[in-house]
């Protein structure tokens, strides 16, 4: 069965839609709730982060039969990774968009902080990935309506902090999202079983790794430079192709 462009991108919009709804409850919320409290949403927000990104990064443990251990892999990944983040300059350029969007729709405030930190929290992880490849290899947008969900109720804490540049990370979930979605068919020979997929569980490591950065970024504990690691997410899986063990 062929499917058509709504069955394979419904979850995305479901998820872009989600993020509006809560950054638009967060922006109300935002005038009635004090300073305090507002960052104890975002303290918590970030605690919840952290451990996501932790489990997240227990997926490298999983790695089997590679000539090197799944930890070391996601160490290469992200030192190679960053370098070249660092090299194209990743960081800067997301922010300047951020910037960009702020000097169009807003002129003070934490606008570009809460642009990058929703397209990074929303967008790196492998529910988007997999929920990605699921709704549009079968049409089944269960986890992203699940993603969704957890989403909306983050973007309501975030927003409530950093304001609405929050919403406009769901620009970044609809390309990035939906074109993980479309490109899914082309996917399939080489990913017959996305969930268990050495490949995209490498991804997930990695990406875990980028989360517990952004997680201590919220916290404020340090200023990791978070987007500049987001190459690693394509060299993991490469890294695991050149050694893995033939069968």
């Amino acid at each position: 069965m062929t499917l058509d462009f709504w069955a394979k991108t419904n979850g995305t919009w479901i998820n872009a839609i989600s993020v509006i709804l809560g950054t638009t409850a967060g922006m109300l919320l935002k005038h009635h709730l004090p300073l305090r409290m507002q960052r104890i949403i975002t303290q918590g927000v970030a605690l919840i982060t952290l451990f996501i990104g932790f489990h997240m990064a227990g997926s490298l443990l999983q790695i089997k039969n590679s000539r090197v251990d799944g930890v070391v892999l996601g160490l290469l990944a992200i030192i190679i990774g960053g370098l070249l983040g660092e090299w194209w300059q990743l960081e800067d350029r997301l922010y300047s968009v951020g910037e960009f969007l702020k000097a169009c729709f807003q002129k003070s405030g934490s606008f570009t902080e809460g642009f990058v930190a929703g397209s990074l929290l929303f967008c790196v992880g492998p529910m988007t990935l997999i929920g990605s490849l699921n709704n549009g290899l079968t049409g089944n947008n269960t986890l992203l309506v699940l993603k969704a969900a957890m989403d909306g109720m983050t973007s309501i804490a975030l927003s409530s902090s950093f304001g609405i540049g929050v919403g406009f990370s769901s620009l970044v979930i609809v390309i990035y999202q939906g074109g993980v979605s479309l490109l899914a068919g082309f996917l399939v020979q080489s990913l017959p079983d996305p969930t268990h997929n050495p490949h995209l569980l490498m991804t997930a490591g990695v990406g875990g790794l980028t989360i517990v950065g952004l997680g201590c970024n919220l916290l404020e504990v340090s200023r990791i430079r978070v987007a500049s690691f987001l190459p690693a997410l394509v060299i993991a899986p490469l890294l695991y192709f050149f050694m893995a063990i033939p069968k």
